[in-house]
């Protein structure tokens, strides 16, 4: 049986403000008013309804638009577990991948700016739409820290791509 709004509302509520379901029904051994969900390894809010763990970011797409999103969700502020209407938007792979945290090996403290030890000069590069571009060499950390954000910029990055968590 295909989920839909009418039978998501019928067994779960959501409150926009908060981010949190809570079961209606009596769910298995959870009692209703009960919150719904749990993290999984990823840091993702996942519930079980109607026979399908479903991920609770899409599910709050369904039950206030009626429809799953055509595409992925980006959680605006980074945080995998926040389910606020508010935080939530639709977003293709490409927009959002635009949004994403800086990664854990990152060295120079800033995403797309790294030291190139053959040149002895910073590297500043960005990838778009899966295509790496090459900013430049610099040797004062705060120019390719410069062209970075002017790249961000100009290719539409949302501004908190970058962010540290």
């Amino acid at each position: 049986m295909e989920l839909t709004q009418s039978i998501l509302k019928s067994r779960l509520h959501y409150e926009p403000e908060t981010g949190i379901f809570t079961w209606l029904v009596n769910h298995h051994s959870v009692k209703a008013a009960t919150v719904a969900g749990s993290a999984n390894g990823n840091g993702y809010i996942h519930i079980g309804v109607s026979g399908k763990n479903t991920q609770a970011h899409r599910l709050a797409f369904l039950y206030m638009t009626g429809e799953f999103p055509p595409d992925e969700i980006d959680h605006i502020n980074g945080a995998r577990n926040d389910n606020r209407w508010s935080n939530l938007r639709p977003v293709s792979r490409a927009e959002n991948n635009k949004n994403s945290k800086r990664r854990h090996d990152n060295t120079s403290g800033v995403t797309g700016v790294s030291w190139c030890k053959t040149r002895k000069r910073w590297a500043a590069h960005i990838q778009v739409d899966g295509k790496p571009v090459n900013l430049g060499r610099f040797t004062d950390f705060f120019e390719a820290v410069s062209a970075r954000k002017l790249a961000e910029r100009k290719y539409n990055f949302h501004p908190n791509h970058g962010r540290s968590a």
